[in-house]
């Protein structure tokens, strides 16, 4: 393959993301995405450039649609480039039940036979319990909650484990043409695939939030409290002086202390 131009692409992510032009041994020329795996704004224990080429490695040929990964090196990816919108800028609500679906579909593929896990996250004990600290922290009306994050942590050790994206939120979920395709596997891991559908419901309630979950299907209720928890208290505990991006900037604080509520902590 020979390169013929780089341009900054329009969608950026954490990581630098540049379109690419390649011409093929036949001649042919394909658009594809270069993204950059160097340091990004995260916390720097989180920080390996491994993970992600892993993950679209165990994905391929997983038959879900994933953008295939055309190449790979140390710190960078030659990713296939999806035509779609981000989820975040679909309202219709059918397509995130299609979403939700297809995320059983990830769960339900990789529940019976787990990846090896040398380089993915594991979101067990150990890593569920980095964060409760690291929110009340910055936020001290949380401390009554990191003091019982515990009984968080038992329930969801209780839920089955599976492949996950870790961070499946709609910003991260391209869709278009019937196609679902997540993007940005940085935090791939083994863990409980109600993490991903918390990040998934993030920012819905009361009807709209029991449809979409109706698309993914029976979950427990003091799981996905456990869940919704979790995944406000890793925003909150995510770094000093770090915000969301704007697709993320919810009231997280608030939602944390709703989840905590639900679970009568």
């Amino acid at each position: 393959m020979i390169e013929l131009s780089r341009t900054p692409y329009a969608y950026g992510t954490s990581h630098r993301l540049d379109e690419v032009v390649i011409e093929r041994d036949d001649g042919t020329r394909v658009a594809m995405l270069r993204k950059d795996l160097g340091p990004a704004e995260r916390p720097e224990f989180l920080h390996d450039p491994r993970r992600e080429r892993l993950a679209y490695r165990i994905l391929d040929g997983a038959g879900l649609g994933t953008p295939a990964c055309h190449d790979s090196g140390e710190d960078w990816l030659l990713i296939e480039k999806i035509e779609g919108v981000e989820l975040w800028q679909v309202g219709e609500l059918e397509t995130w039940v299609g979403v939700a679906r297809w995320l059983a579909r990830l769960h339900s593929r990789f529940a019976d036979e787990l990846p090896a896990g040398d380089g993915l996250l594991m979101y067990d004990r150990a890593f569920l319990e980095v964060w409760p600290e690291r929110a009340a922290s910055k936020h001290p009306t949380l401390a009554p909650v990191a003091a019982r994050y515990g009984e968080v942590i038992d329930i969801l050790s209780r839920q089955p484990r599976t492949f996950i994206h870790g961070e499946f939120y709609a910003s991260n979920v391209l869709v278009g043409a019937g196609r679902v395709a997540p993007v940005d596997w940085e935090m791939a891991g083994i863990g409980p695939g109600v993490l991903d559908v918390a990040a998934l419901l993030s920012g819905w309630g009361g009807d709209q939030r029991a449809t979409i979950l109706a698309g993914y299907g029976a979950v427990p209720a003091d799981a996905l409290a456990a869940s919704r928890l979790h995944v406000a208290m890793q925003w909150l505990g995510w770094s000093p002086g770090w915000q969301p991006p704007p697709e993320h900037a919810r009231d997280w604080l608030a939602e944390a202390l709703a989840a905590a509520r639900e679970l009568g902590i």
